[in-house]
């Protein structure tokens, strides 16, 4: 029987070789028609035999390209036109989008092999890319995503690539970036004056450098990248003064998944991320092994790890001179990414013996992304290249409201119709280059996801700097959010969870609905509200930020509040070079002058590696931490050290007097990795301790987030925990649990809050 049908499809079907498939499908069944990019998505006409039509529609759903994610298809019967052939029509620009902005790939198996095939006309192209792989979103003008409104418009085709372009049948249909070395993008050498280095090889005079303990700024996708030899400890050391980063852990790229295993244990589950098209950075236990400077990661026992994910990666590793490289994003302290190539000669003068440069333009920059594996679960630490700006399906209506996230980590989140895009990773708003990047990746995103500005929503913390910013926009309502609501809301969307739940939030900094700051909460509620049943006991913050960039005065404040003259004590015996600031600390605590009280888990783990003597004064947001959760064995469990839960209006978890036995086993020597496993599970325990007590009357329901879930030994034990107490424990999987994730769980809480609304509206009605 002849018929015809409309086809539509949603999702993520632009940027993907989705209209070669749709067209290799027609031909395989015989059918006749078109398909068309548009902003709604894919549209297909079929015409043909009734039965081959619904063969087509199976494999248009079960065997699409592997970049593509179909989220809708939509059918509508309709009359035949008569049409003799398929063909793909040009895109149609009109109308409303519902498009899904396609992500960036890393390069292709089919595209290395041309590659380093010396026979193929791309041979050693570090530009080569197909409908499977290479650059989109950072090159994106505007939507629909076709050539000439992208940064490759200005690179017109040769002969060669225009004849794949056209071809239906070639895997280059349509393959926005193609390029080749007669008509496509090049490479070329920089020296740190700005004068070029005429090479008939730039790459490889690139790798001799590396290899000479140089420097290196090298532009890839989505921005530029700081390089260095990762085995040289004098070249790692001269990148770490020049950039001012002591301490922090630098990212690697190695030549293979066989060169990660000659440095780190790898799983599986963990191989798969590595050499997934998303390619993230990877953070993986260091092996016994591990022979990389030990300036890349100093006194860390893990490393973050990723492998050559575009083709001018891969060529630097093509002669086997070089095995792993410090990669690490080209950026001052503090600032945005740098993409653009005269702002990277400026801000890395001083930095860089040398700048490998291409004539790509980048229009959106991206850091690379950071996960790990947690009992088999991916663990964003920063979602942002290759995973930005995918879209996340969600069951309540969430058009028209954009959510501003906060204050460190930022990103953005905006909602259209049951679709939600988290923006890239921003940064930490404290500057004006990174405010500067934040509102230009905010308005390109609103201009394409193309919703109303109806509701923005905020942090509560009236001093961060959304809340002046979101006053640039013109919103209908403002809201503000709770901090640690957001994050617990998030796990609740992303999980599909209906009817209150606990929320096991361990934070670092969160402003409190009482003025203070909250960081270590036990919640109960839902996306729409929540109440506060248990939380740390609050300690003084003097100088408040002072206190978070020197851990020891946190450390000193929390003895001297909690234990009085026997804390200061204490306090002089471990800060004997203090007693001067100690005093004044003293003095400022019971004077109240410019002090906050804070009860948070970050806090709380900052005191606790000033006293253990591993972190005094930070370099880095959350060294302190870091390095003390480093110390403890996950595998182990440990003897938890003495702590109370106070008799109050609100479950109140006390750790003074862990506090103060732990002074006394630094001051007697001992082991300070079993202090810090010691002190993990006096955590673990004084929360469930209080869980106990909170549990009898509610669901078992819970959700862990939070900054401090990202630690292997909290997050591993408090779920052991809570499933021994038959509880259902949930995670955040899609954004991170630390203050990335924000956003996403701002937009949540406000689009519930509308929902209640609406509804208590349409009661009042009837």
């Amino acid at each position: 029987m002849h018929t015809a049908v409309k086809v539509s499809v949603r999702g993520r079907v632009q940027g993907v070789g989705f209209r070669p498939f749709v067209f290799q499908l027609a031909q395989n069944y015989l059918l006749n028609g078109t398909v068309q990019n548009n902003m709604d998505g894919v549209k297909i006409h079929l015409e043909g035999e009734s039965m081959a039509i619904q063969h087509f529609l199976s494999d248009l759903k079960n065997k699409a390209p592997r970049l593509s994610k179909i989220n809708e298809i939509f059918l509508l019967d309709t009359e035949p036109l008569g049409l003799n052939d398929f063909t793909i029509i040009p895109s149609e620009r009109s109308g409303t989008s519902m498009l899904v902005i396609p992500i960036d790939s890393a390069v292709c198996k089919d595209c290395l092999k041309e590659m380093n095939d010396p026979n193929d006309y791309r041979y050693q192209y570090p530009f080569i890319n197909c409908t499977q792989c290479g650059p989109r979103y950072t090159i994106i003008e505007e939507l629909p995503y076709d050539r000439p409104f992208t940064s490759m418009k200005s690179f017109l085709m040769c002969e060669a690539c225009r004849m794949e372009y056209e071809d239906p049948t070639n895997r280059r249909h349509h393959a926005q970036p193609i390029a080749c070395p007669k008509c496509g993008p090049k490479v070329r050498l920089f020296d740190q004056s700005g004068k070029e280095l005429v090479s008939a090889e730039p790459i490889k005079e690139t790798i001799r450098y590396l290899k000479t303990g140089k420097i290196v700024a090298i532009k890839g996708i989505g921005g530029y990248h700081l390089a260095c030899d990762a085995t040289n400890q004098q070249a790692v050391m001269a990148l770490r003064i020049r950039k001012r980063r002591p301490t922090r852990p630098l990212a690697v790229m190695v030549s293979s998944i066989k060169t990660v295993g000659e440095h780190a244990q790898i799983s599986i589950r963990e191989e798969e991320i590595l050499t997934s098209p998303e390619s993230p950075i990877l953070v993986l236990k260091k092996h016994q092994h591990y022979q990389l400077a030990e300036g890349v990661a100093p006194g860390m026992r893990t490393i973050g790890i990723m492998l050559p994910y575009s083709p001018l990666h891969h060529l630097l590793f093509a002669d086997h001179e070089l095995t792993a490289l410090v990669m690490t994003s080209a950026n001052p302290s503090g600032m945005p990414i740098l993409y653009k190539d005269e702002e990277a000669f400026h801000y890395l003068e001083g930095i860089a013996d040398f700048y490998l440069v291409h004539n790509r333009e980048i229009l959106h920059s991206v850091d690379d992304s950071v996960v790990q594996i947690q009992e088999g679960q991916i663990d964003f630490l920063r979602r942002s290249r290759g995973y930005v700006p995918d879209p996340f399906s969600t069951t309540i209506e969430v058009s028209g409201i954009v959510a501003f996230g906060g204050q460190q980590k930022t990103t953005f989140t905006i909602g259209r119709n049951e679709q939600i895009f988290v923006g890239p990773h921003i940064g930490d708003l404290e500057n004006v280059e990174t405010l500067q990047h934040y509102r230009q990746e905010l308005d390109h995103l609103l201009k394409w996801v193309d919703t109303p500005k109806s509701v923005a929503v905020i942090d509560a913390h009236p001093g961060y700097y959304v809340q002046k910013l979101v006053k640039e926009y013109e919103f209908k309502e403002i809201i503000e959010v709770q901090h640690h609501h957001a994050h617990m809301a998030a796990i609740l969307d992303e999980h599909y969870i209906e009817g209150k739940v606990f929320g096991i939030i361990l934070d670092g900094t969160g402003y409190g609905l009482d003025g203070k700051i909250w960081g270590f909460e036990i919640l109960y509620g839902d996306c729409a509200e929540f109440e506060r049943i248990a939380h740390l006991r609050y300690t003084p913050l003097p100088g408040s930020e002072k206190c978070i960039r020197e851990p020891w005065r946190n450390a000193a404040a929390m003895l001297i509040s909690l234990l009085g003259d026997k804390g200061e004590a204490l306090a002089n015996d471990i800060f004997n070079d203090k007693a001067s600031e100690i005093t004044i600390l003293k003095n400022m605590i019971e004077k109240n002058i410019n002090t906050i009280q804070a009860g948070t888990c970050g806090r709380l783990f900052d005191a606790v590696s000033a006293i253990c003597g591993v972190t005094k004064v930070s370099s880095y947001e959350g060294e302190a931490a870091i390095r003390l959760a480093e110390l403890a064995d996950e595998n182990r469990i440990y003897e938890p050290y003495p702590f109370s839960i106070l008799d109050q209006d609100i479950v109140t978890i006390d750790f003074t007097r862990m506090l103060e036995e732990i002074v006394l086993d630094v001051l007697a020597g001992k082991d300070t990795a079993t202090i810090s496993g010691r002190f993990h599970e006096s955590v673990v325990q004084g929360v469930m301790t209080a869980m106990d007590q909170l549990f009898p009357a509610r669901n078992r329901n819970v959700v862990l987030s939070g900054g401090s879930m990202h630690n292997r030994y909290l997050r591993k034990r408090i779920r052991a925990e809570l499933i021994k107490r038959k509880a259902r424990v949930y995670f955040s999987e899609k954004v991170p649990c630390n203050d990335g994730g924000l956003s996403y769980g701002q937009l949540v809480v406000a689009a519930a809050k509308r929902s209640v609304k609406s509804c208590v509206l349409e009661y009042q009605r009837k």
